[in-house]
C-alpha cells in the first residue's frame, strides 16, 4: 500500500516537472522571436493544477494541467507556444479583471480578440493554417468593427444575438485556456494590484514596439493597434481631470497632522501622556482654476456636446473636486470665439448648466479659443490657469505653438477619435457608454 502510495507521488511529480519544463520551453521560445514582451513572458509563475482544462491564468499565475501539457506538446509544440501567448495576451489586455453582464459572450469575445492577435503574427513558432471558420468570423467582425477588440465583438455578439448553435461552434474554435480563475471582482485589492501591474506592463510594451520596430514588424501583426485602442478605451475620465487639480491648503480638520508643539508640551508636563491638537488646514489636491472649450461647429451635434457637458459637470460638481471659490470659464468656439461664461462656485455652475445652450455653427478653427485664453491669462483673468479641455471631434486647425498649459482634446470612441493631435496635447476619448449615462 505504502508502494502504490509513493510510485502514485512520484509519478505525480514528474509530470508537474514536466508541464513546468514544458511551460518554461514555450517562454523562452516565445522571448526570442518577441523581445518586446520579454517583462510579459517572464510575469506569471507556475501551479500546477488537476483541476484546470489543460492551462488557466489570473494574472500571477499559470495553472496548468501537466496531462493536457504533456499531450499537447507531443501533438504539436506549437499549441502550447499559442496557449502560453493567448493567456499573457489575455492579461496584457486587462480581459482577465473586467466583468461583464453576459459572462460566455464575454469569455468568447476575449478569446477571438486574443486569436486574431495570434493569427496574424508571422512567427514561426506559433503560425499555424487559419481555418475556414476563423476566416468568416474574422471577416463578418470586420465588417462591423475597425479594430477587432473584446469589448467591440462582445458588443455585435449581444447586438446580433448569435444562435446557439452557432455561438458553440464559435466556443470550440475560439477556446484555448480555461477562464475560470480570472478575477471577476476586481475592485478587490489584491485584484486591483495585479491589473495595475498589467497595466504598466502593456504600457511599456506598447513603447517598447517602436524601439524593436524592426523585429515587431513582423511579429506583432495587428498587436499595436490593439494596444492602442486597448489604452484608449480604459482612460479614466474621472481621473484624468484630476491632472489639472492643483495642491492648496484648505480649512478643514486634519486627523492624520497635530500640532508637535502640544504634542511636546504634553510629554514634558505629564511624562508619557501626549496632547494631540489636531491641525485646522490640510493640503487637498482639487481644481481651482480650469477652461473648457466646446467646439460648437456643425460638425458637433448640440446633443453631444450637452450630453459632454451634462458628464463633465456631474464629475466637477463634486464636493472633493473643487476649491469652495472656483475660476473656470465654460468658452463656445466654431471659427471665432462665440460666448464665455465665468462661474465662480458651483451653485454657479448649476445654474449655467439650467440653461445651457449651443451657440454657433459654422467652421472649426482651435486658434481663436487659444489665443483667447493667452488673452484671458494676460489680463490676469487666470492666474494659476493648469489646463484646458477642448471637447471636438478633431477636424480644424490646430495652433502651431505649444502653449503654457496642459491641453487635452476629447474625442468620442468612433471613427473621428483617429484625427491625430499634436504632440504637446493631451488626446482623450471618452465613451458614448459614459455619456449615456447622464
Amino acid at each position: 500500500m505504502q508502494e502504490d502510495f509513493e510510485r502514485k507521488r512520484e509519478i505525480a511529480q514528474r509530470i508537474e516537472a514536466a508541464g513546468r519544463h514544458i511551460l518554461i520551453n514555450a517562454r523562452n521560445e516565445l522571448y526570442l522571436h518577441m523581445r518586446f514582451m520579454d517583462v510579459a513572458l517572464s510575469s506569471l509563475s507556475y501551479v500546477y493544477d488537476g483541476s484546470v482544462s489543460a492551462v488557466a491564468v489570473d494574472g500571477n499565475c499559470i495553472y496548468y494541467d501537466g496531462k493536457y501539457l504533456g499531450a499537447w506538446f507531443r501533438e504539436d509544440r506549437k499549441r502550447v507556444n499559442r496557449a502560453y501567448l493567448h493567456m499573457v495576451l489575455h492579461c496584457i489586455f486587462g480581459h482577465v479583471f473586467r466583468r461583464a453582464e453576459d459572462i460566455r459572450y464575454w469569455d468568447l469575445a476575449c478569446d477571438i480578440a486574443i486569436e486574431s492577435v495570434i493569427d496574424d503574427m508571422q512567427i514561426r513558432c506559433i503560425k499555424t493554417p487559419v481555418s475556414w471558420t476563423r476566416e468568416n468570423v474574422y471577416r463578418e467582425l470586420r465588417r462591423k468593427l475597425k479594430v477587432l477588440t473584446a469589448e467591440g465583438i462582445y458588443r455585435v455578439l449581444k447586438e446580433t444575438e448569435t444562435d446557439e448553435r452557432r455561438f458553440l461552434t464559435w466556443v470550440q474554435e475560439f477556446t484555448v485556456d480555461d477562464h475560470s480563475r480570472w478575477c471577476r471582482e476586481p475592485k478587490e485589492p489584491k485584484n486591483q494590484q495585479t491589473r495595475d501591474k498589467w497595466r504598466d506592463i502593456s504600457e511599456k510594451m506598447e513603447m517598447d514596439l517602436d524601439s524593436f520596430s524592426k523585429e515587431a514588424s513582423q511579429a506583432e501583426g495587428g498587436l499595436k493597434e490593439q494596444l492602442r485602442v486597448a489604452h484608449r478605451d480604459t482612460m479614466d475620465y474621472r481621473t484624468f481631470l484630476q491632472k489639472f487639480a492643483v495642491i492648496k491648503e484648505e480649512m478643514q480638520v486634519d486627523p492624520d497632522q497635530f500640532d508637535y508643539i502640544f504634542y511636546s508640551y504634553g510629554l514634558s508636563m505629564y511624562g508619557n501622556m501626549p496632547l494631540i491638537e489636531p491641525q485646522e488646514t490640510r493640503e487637498v489636491r482639487k481644481i481651482e482654476e480650469f477652461a473648457v472649450v466646446i467646439d460648437t461647429s456643425m460638425s458637433c451635434s448640440g446633443d453631444l456636446v450637452k450630453a459632454f457637458l451634462e458628464e463633465t459637470y456631474g464629475i466637477l460638481r463634486e464636493q472633493e473636486n473643487f476649491f469652495h471659490k472656483i475660476n473656470l470659464h465654460i468658452i463656445q468656439c466654431d471659427e471665432r470665439v462665440q460666448s464665455d461664461v465665468k462661474v465662480a462656485n458651483l451653485e454657479e455652475l448649476n445654474a449655467y448648466m439650467e440653461s445651457f445652450e449651443v451657440i454657433g455653427s459654422g467652421g472649426t478653427d482651435f486658434r481663436p479659443a487659444f489665443a483667447y485664453v493667452e488673452k484671458l491669462c494676460r489680463e490676469k483673468e487666470f492666474t494659476n490657469l493648469k489646463g484646458l479641455l477642448y471637447f471636438t471631434d478633431g477636424f480644424g486647425i490646430y495652433p502651431k505653438s505649444m502653449p503654457p498649459w496642459q491641453t487635452a482634446f476629447v474625442f468620442l470612441d468612433d471613427e473621428e477619435a483617429d484625427t491625430e493631435v499634436p504632440p504637446w496635447a493631451i488626446k482623450v476619448i471618452l465613451s458614448r457608454r459614459d455619456l449615456k449615462r447622464v
